[in-house]
Formats: C-alpha cells, sequence, structure tokens
C-alpha cells in the first residue's frame, strides 16, 4: 500500500464531501494515517462517531487541527473566514491547508490572511455531490471520474500543490489546476446559475395558487423534476455560494436573461428555426458531456 498522503488529516466539516473523504479514506488507507473531524453541532459529531468516520471528533476547529499536516475545510465557504481565524494558532510549521468550496476567490480573500508563515494553502473545488447533505450522505466513490479543480495563489509551494493533487488523484478525481478568478467565472455558468434557475423555478411554482401548485406537483414531468433536484440541495451552502461570487454569477445571469427573451421573441413570433437551432445546440452539449464521461 502507497504511503498515507498525510499522516494526520483535519476534515473541518462532516457534510456530504467531508464524510465522502473520510469514507474513501477509511476504505483506501493512502490518503491519512489518522483523520480527525470538526463538527460544532453535537448531533454532528455523535453521528460522524456512530459511522466510524474518524480517528478523534472535536468541536473547536483549534483542537482538530493541532498536529495536522493536512486540513480540509468542508463547511459553507461563508464559515471559512471565521473557522481560519480560530485555527490558525494550532496550525503545525508546513501543514498544508485545502478546502472544496464553491468559490475561489472568496476562500483565499477570507482565508489566507490568516494562516501563518510557513502553512501552505492551496484552494480546491471537487466538482462532485448530489443534492443530500450531512453525515450519513458520504460515500467513498463520490470523486471518481469527476474533476476537481485546485487554484492555488501564485507563490505556493509546489510541492503542497502536488502533495493535494496526489490526494485527489487517489480519491479517483481527475486534476486541473487554474486562476481563481477564471474558475469563478466557470463555475458561475456550469453550477451557480443552473441552482439560481432551479431555486427560482421551484419557488414560481410554489407561489401558484393552490390548485394549480398541486396539479403541478401530481403532473411533474422530467423536467420538473430534475429542477427539484437540484433545488434540493444545501440552502445554507448555496447561500454562501450565491453572495460569494455574485459578480461573476449576475454577469451570467445577466447573459442568460438575454438569451431568454431572444428566446421568448421567437416563440412569440413563431421563429421556428431559431427556437430549432436552439434545442440542437443543447443536444450537442448534452452529448458532449456524455462523451466525457460527466454525464
Amino acid at each position: 500500500m502507497a504511503e498515507p498522503v498525510f499522516r494526520r488529516l483535519a476534515l473541518i466539516g462532516v457534510g456530504l464531501i467531508g464524510s465522502s473523504i473520510a469514507h474513501r479514506a477509511r476504505a483506501g488507507g493512502d490518503l491519512a494515517g489518522e483523520i480527525v473531524a470538526c463538527a460544532q453541532s453535537a448531533a454532528t459529531r455523535a453521528r460522524v462517531r456512530e459511522l466510524g468516520l474518524a480517528d478523534r471528533i472535536e468541536e473547536d476547529p483549534a483542537a482538530a487541527v493541532a498536529g495536522a499536516d493536512g486540513v480540509m475545510l468542508c463547511t459553507p465557504v461563508g464559515t471559512y473566514g471565521a473557522i481560519a481565524a480560530a485555527m490558525a494558532p494550532a496550525l503545525t510549521p508546513g501543514a498544508i491547508v485545502s478546502d472544496v468550496g464553491s468559490t475561489k476567490q472568496s476562500v483565499l480573500r477570507d482565508v489566507a490572511p490568516h494562516l501563518p508563515e510557513g502553512v501552505h494553502f492551496v484552494p480546491g473545488h471537487p466538482l462532485a455531490g448530489t443534492e443530500h447533505s450531512g453525515p450519513d450522505a458520504g460515500f467513498a466513490t463520490l470523486f471518481e471520474g469527476r474533476w476537481t479543480i485546485l487554484t492555488p495563489p501564485a507563490a505556493c509551494d509546489p510541492a503542497a500543490v502536488a502533495r493535494v493533487s496526489e490526494f485527489w488523484r487517489r480519491c479517483g478525481a481527475m486534476v486541473e489546476t487554474m486562476e481563481a478568478g477564471h474558475h469563478d467565472r466557470v463555475l458561475a455558468i456550469v453550477s451557480h446559475l443552473p441552482h439560481l434557475i432551479a431555486f427560482t423555478i421551484c419557488g414560481t411554482a410554489d407561489d401558484l395558487a393552490d390548485e394549480s401548485r398541486s396539479q403541478v406537483l401530481k403532473f411533474a414531468a422530467s423536467g420538473f423534476r430534475d429542477f427539484t433536484r437540484i433545488a434540493a440541495s444545501d440552502p445554507v451552502m448555496w447561500r454562501d455560494v450565491f453572495l460569494n461570487n455574485r459578480e461573476a454569477l449576475l454577469e451570467m445571469l445577466a447573459r442568460f436573461m438575454e438569451d431568454a427573451q431572444a428566446m421568448a421573441r421567437a416563440v412569440r413570433w413563431a421563429d421556428g428555426a431559431y427556437i430549432e437551432d436552439k434545442v440542437k445546440r443543447g443536444r450537442k452539449i448534452r452529448q458532449s458531456l456524455i462523451d466525457l464521461n460527466q454525464a
């Protein structure tokens, strides 16, 4: 068996992503020699203990990271600043801090200033997930065949980046590195905007008169069911994502609204060629995802 990437890995947060990392670490033995989990909720800590996901469970982030050579932030991105401030004094020199957040410029802004000299920061984002949350939602194969994007700052130690890359490869992920701002623009269109649209459509359905709403739920076709699956995602996490990537998200939303207005005009004026072209382009993108094993 390969030497573990980290001697002691501290998981700050044990929701879907954190618990999936723990499951994979338990199953393979090549990610971490020891796992320390941190959760503020007593119920979550008790469940992590029942599931056997960690060797030690802490409430305090500082206690969790003490002596750890790897730290993974797995909480909503809006909590990162306070957590970084709390754990910073206990971080071991040479430790690597990473994360799984869906926004990266805000993570660099909120975490990096708190980290002491000699601690390496390699922000990351595994593009994997489900609509479920909590420690029971995780599973060891979540990251297999999926991308993880790393956004290390320019002065980051290459050895630390290589170590985090190896961590995700051992989880079964494909790894790519890009600049944080570019990541946020890309994710605004492929992830953040679709979630915003799904939440909005479900909200529109919920605001219908009682009789119409009951029929919407009764006769929901696959398109609406797909939206409701996305809309079942964790509300706190997505609130933080929207607010911490607001500029890129609003830019993509404005472009989408222009395209939606163009489609509305095509429907109004019976421009069948325009509508058919848009449908064909959508089918082409879907097939491209299938060909890349990302659907």
